[in-house]
């Protein structure tokens, strides 16, 4: 996920290849990322309670190129005591491994901090795919929570909604496309109408994967072995469907050509991009070129999310003062003086850029209007779209057979092997360098 950098790095930027023990010393609260943001949500709390006595230690962060990241957090964490943190952070594409996972056994349970956790949760209304995410399977307990939300919505072009349907009232259009209907076919119904109309109702098959990818029933594995879950396999068929109909561009995503789709100047105009809050604030506004103000969000066919950045504590750190403070600020306070509605109302940061939060209690209470959506207000598509997500479908694994997947499918699209090769070919993938059962 690409994501924005709040403010100017804190603290140490290592290199996992030059990190041979983490940079870490005394009773000062120690912090690892892949990015700044969540060291700047620390440091902005100490600067803003004075009072509240906690010092914070130079933050390591090691950014997630090239993989570096888990390496270097798996050494930190393994080396123990003075050398490892009290807080960390994963992201979606591996959180599994240090949630329910290999590692998961390092983390410590945020009851053991003292928390009420199945009240606090209740009272905050926490986007439940994140508790799910976040829920440690050996015993139940939740070891991790975000505060961004990624709960996914239709992100789309009002202009071309009104050439093609006469409208670009959200809740129009989002009966236009089938949301939450669980299935595609008034989408394709859609992309055909929009087709006569000469646009493209996508970019390309990535756009429509991530809400494939997290509406299946089941996720890459299953008491240990490979699993391809139907609607996942699918996705063959959407891809396919998408080129062999010309209802897109045919680009991939983060790439030149998607980016070109966002400022409305590719081969043809695209109506539109299945993202989170996200997607608009750090990906399309910065891409949109004149297309800002152009846009608005509506339900899914499918519930989905995509992305996110789940707080972790050391199991040897639960009980260290200022940790429960800390993490509690992040991802449980639901009150006008918690990160999570600064957050979301843009009060962390000069450009006042606003976003979905985990928690449903404080977007009710939060204004989401923006410009760029043409005034309207996002949390009216991005609160239920929290409730909707599905949170028990990811494996550890995901990062790395979501590639080998999303490359099988573009080999079939292209034409360059049949169904059964690709599906073939995929599995002997995973069986070469995964450590899982395929059959």
């Amino acid at each position: 996920m690409k994501k924005r950098v709040i403010a100017t790095a804190l603290g140490v930027v290592m290199a996992a290849s030059m990190m041979s023990t983490a940079a870490f010393a005394g009773d000062a609260i120690k912090i690892m990322s892949f990015t700044d943001e969540v060291p700047n949500m620390l440091k902005y709390y100490v600067e803003n309670h004075p009072d509240c006595g906690i010092e914070l230690a130079d933050p390591v962060i090691v950014a997630t190129t090239d993989g570096a990241y888990q390496p270097a957090l798996d050494q930190a964490l393994m080396a123990g005591g003075e050398d490892a943190p009290d807080i960390y952070c994963a992201e979606a594409a591996f959180v599994l491994k240090y949630t329910q996972g290999d590692a998961s056994a390092l983390a410590g349970a945020y009851e053991d901090m003292g928390i009420d956790v199945a009240a606090a949760v209740e009272e905050a209304g926490i986007a439940p795919y994140t508790v799910d995410i976040g829920t440690r399977a050996d015993d139940g307990k939740l070891v991790a929570l975000g505060y961004q939300s990624t709960g996914g919505a239709f992100i789309y072009r009002r202009s071309i909604a009104q050439d093609a349907f006469g409208t670009d009232d959200p809740a129009e259009i989002a009966e236009i496309i089938g949301a939450g209907s669980g299935n595609w076919d008034k989408f394709w119904e859609a992309a055909e109408t929009l087709k006569g109309k000469g646009y493209g109702i996508v970019s390309g098959d990535g756009d429509i994967w991530h809400a494939v990818e997290n509406s299946s029933e089941t996720g890459w594995i299953v008491d240990g072995k490979l699993n391809i879950d139907p609607k996942r396999e699918e996705f063959m068929d959407i891809s396919l469907k998408l080129k062999e109909n010309d209802y897109y561009n045919d680009t991939q995503d983060w790439q030149d050509a998607w980016f070109a789709d966002m400022a409305g100047v590719g081969p043809k105009q695209v109506f539109g991009f299945f993202g989170p809050a996200w997607l608009i604030n750090y990906t399309l506004g910065d891409n949109c070129g004149d297309t800002a103000g152009d846009w608005a969000v509506c339900a899914s066919p499918v519930g989905f999310f995509w992305g996110g950045t789940w707080v972790m504590v050391n199991k040897d750190s639960v009980e260290k003062p200022g940790v429960k403070e800390l993490v509690e600020w992040i991802t449980l306070d639901a009150s006008e003086d918690g990160l999570q509605y600064a957050w979301a109302n843009g009060l962390m940061n000069e450009a006042g850029t606003k976003d979905s939060v985990a928690s449903n209690a404080v977007l009710e209470i939060s204004d989401g209007t923006m410009d760029f959506l043409g005034g309207q207000n996002m949390f009216d598509a991005f609160i239920p779209a929290n409730e909707y997500a599905n949170g028990k479908n990811l494996t550890q694994y995901d990062e790395t057979i979501n590639q080998y997947w999303r490359d099988a499918v573009r080999q079939y699209t292209s034409g360059e092997k049949d169904k059964e090769t690709a599906i073939a070919d995929f599995k002997q993938n995973v069986a070469d360098n995964l450590d899982v059962i395929v059959e």
